[in-house]
């Protein structure tokens, strides 16, 4: 295996990591950045009132991004497997 094989595998494999966490990350971002902005508007500083709906958020996104998930980690663990299965690792 040289070297521009392992340095493939490791470029698609953080590609794979970005589409698979980028939804939640973003959703976090967008409820955390929504909710601070509501704070900072009403004056109110409890931290479960930022705890909380991120937390439900995730849920939800992870809940609903399952799928793709799944399809892109499956697919870069088959690309590994046959890399395995054809001796080239």
């Amino acid at each position: 295996m040289s070297p521009a094989d392992v340095s493939e595998i490791v470029v698609e494999s953080i590609w794979v990591i970005l589409i698979a966490s980028g939804p939640t990350l973003f959703v976090a971002m967008a409820v955390g950045l929504g909710i601070a902005l509501l704070q900072a508007l009403t004056s109110v500083q409890e931290m479960t009132l930022t705890f909380v709906p991120k937390l439900a958020a995730i849920f939800v996104c992870v809940a609903l991004t399952l799928p793709l998930i799944y399809t892109t980690l499956f697919g870069l663990s088959e690309r590994i497997f046959d890399l395995i299965q054809s001796g080239t690792i």
